[in-house]
């Protein structure tokens, strides 16, 4: 449940940055890098 949460909010973050026309400060593969860090930092986490 918390990743479907954290996928609607992101969803939703998106959309107003496309309405608003906000340029993301990174680049799109550092920001899926960074992401994808968090993900991971995550799992390791719930795994102790």
């Amino acid at each position: 449940m918390p990743y479907v949460r954290a996928l609607c909010a992101g969803a939703l973050v998106g959309a107003l940055y496309a309405l608003l026309r906000v340029r993301s400060p990174a680049p799109p593969p550092v920001a899926l890098f960074g992401l994808l860090g968090m993900l991971l930092g995550q799992s390791l986490l719930e795994l102790r």
